[in-house]
């Protein structure tokens, strides 16, 4: 029987059925991106400090990826390999670019009069993402968080950049406050009712830093997790009789240390006193940095249990899919105590490590994908993916065609349960820090360092599979392994068209 006669005769039955012709049923996405979690920072991955029950419960209904790794090891980079589909060394935005020749940028208090000095450097117009691939087969799409990929007065906006709804931060630097000034929702700028606190703003000198009212001007009348928090719940009751993609952004937990008292109070009681942070590594003092943190953690995963029982309200679970993840490694820095929290655990924690960095602590991150009926609930895959693999996971899914220019390769078969096509290789290019590159080859990972500092081109060599911690540099011993990872490192960088993110070593 040939195709076009099938499809007329199942057309015939569904009529005959309902009276009329049913669509088929897209599933809904609900993408959660937390901002600095850590690998070790969630129970499901052996977290004993942090209470995450709702992720916990979603990573035992669906699958945990242990192999999955983020587009780069701080923000703006990630958030721009994941809605681009490329990988570091293609892609456009290759680190954080705050488009410093606009002026003071970094005022906060300017920047946030002044939406010419907020924001970071645009895409493209016309760049295609995620979003736009998703609008244009008939999904409303939204993001609520942070978006960090284009100032309010450009082109790279989220409502021109393939999202019908925005709210949240722009700006990256403005979100170094939780509670801010002002948020932008779609093309409009939202006051607040918090008077401006600079990031930079340290006790008054005559302070107690003992006393928790020293630290009252940093706890203000509008948070915005919870302010954003209130829109992902509006954004999904609105479009429950549509397909929908919700890019739910969220700025927790990254510092500065700020949460509500009742969600402090929690876990001080259980921690019990502490030393106070006193802001000498930058972002706000805090009284209690131990419980905040941890606090903010909790809150997130509160928002993450709110949004499963919203879908189950709406009776949209089951034709939706969670995933859970985070942009890069945990942060080293403004209070955070990596090994108080094993924050990075089982890789090694600590700056040079962790969050900046291309070590697995930096980008190997935590994710799951929930789909019920679908994907097999306590399932877990060793499978080596990354972000640029989501744009044609999702493609896959919808059964279109991803840009010919991606990077990735569709998961979809490991969610289903089929057999899944391995990469030969992940890469990383990240021109910050020093400048590093990264390939993650089977059970081999190399690393080169200063690249743009020093102009080292040596690779380390690292044997996940009995070196997880990256502590045994085997290079010497393995010069077909680096022969090899040279020409991969060769072959995928392709000099920036952006100045900023150019590595003289490497010939551009």
């Amino acid at each position: 029987m040939n195709r076009t006669i099938l499809s007329l005769l199942t057309l015939i039955f569904l009529y005959s059925c309902t009276g009329k012709v049913e669509k088929p049923t897209k599933p809904n996405i609900v993408y959660i991106l937390a901002d600095d979690l850590g690998f070790g920072e969630v129970g499901y991955q052996g977290q004993e400090k942090i209470h995450t029950p709702n992720i916990d419960a979603l990573a035992s209904s669906g699958m945990v990826f242990t192999n999955h790794y983020t587009g780069a090891p701080v923000c703006a980079p990630a958030r721009c390999i994941l809605l681009t589909g490329k990988h570091g060394g293609h892609a456009y935005i290759r680190g954080n670019d705050e488009w410093r020749e606009r002026g003071e940028v970094w005022d906060y208090a300017k920047a946030a009069a002044d939406p010419r000095l907020e924001g970071q450097r645009p895409l493209p117009t016309g760049t295609i993402t995620l979003a736009s691939i998703l609008q244009k087969e008939g999904y409303k799409t939204g993001i609520v968080g942070k978006w960090g990929l284009g100032a309010p007065t450009t082109e790279s906006i989220p409502t021109k950049m393939g999202f019908d709804y925005f709210y949240g931060y722009n700006c990256q630097r403005q979100a170094h406050n939780l509670y801010p000034p002002h948020m932008w929702e779609n093309e409009n700028k939202i006051a607040l009712n918090n008077p401006i606190v600079v990031p930079s703003t340290k006790l008054d000198s005559l302070a107690d830093p003992n006393d928790p009212v020293s630290y009252s001007k940093y706890q203000q009348q509008d948070y915005a997790p919870t302010l954003m928090h209130e829109k992902v719940l509006s954004f999904l009751e609105e479009n429950k009789d549509e397909p929908f993609f919700l890019y739910y952004a969220s700025p927790l937990p990254h510092v500065p240390l700020q949460a509500p008292i009742e969600n402090v109070d929690k876990y001080e009681s259980e921690f019990g006193d502490e030393a106070p942070y006193d802001g000498s590594q930058g972002y706000f003092p805090n009284r209690y940095p131990h419980a905040t943190y941890a606090a903010m953690i909790t809150l997130l995963d509160q928002q993450i249990g709110e949004v499963r029982d919203k879908l189950k309200e709406l009776g949209l679970e089951e034709n939706t899919i969670i995933v859970v993840t985070s942009d890069n490694g945990p942060t080293y820095t403004g209070g955070v105590d990596f090994d108080y929290f094993e924050s990075s655990k089982p890789f090694t924690n600590g700056y040079g490590r962790t969050k900046g960095f291309v070590y697995e602590g930096g980008i190997r991150i935590p994710m799951l994908v929930s789909w019920p009926g679908k994907v097999e609930a306590g399932s877990k895959t060793d499978h080596i993916s990354a972000f640029y693999d989501v744009m044609p996971t999702i493609c896959d899914l919808l059964g279109i065609q991803p840009p010919a220019d991606t990077d990735g390769k569709s998961f979809l078969p490991t969610l289903l349960g089929k057999k899944q096509e391995a990469h030969e290789y992940l890469f990383w290019e990240y021109p910050e820090y020093g400048g590093q590159q990264a390939v993650r080859m089977g059970k081999w990972k190399a690393i080169r360092q200063n690249i743009i500092k020093d102009g080292n081109l040596e690779i380390e060599l690292y044997d996940l599979s009995i070196d997880p911690i990256e502590q045994n540099n085997v290079a010497d011993s393995n010069p077909e392994i680096i022969q090899k990872m040279e020409e991969i490192m060769k072959k995928e960088h392709r000099t920036a068209e952006l100045d900023r993110f150019k590595m003289a070593a490497l010939g551009d």
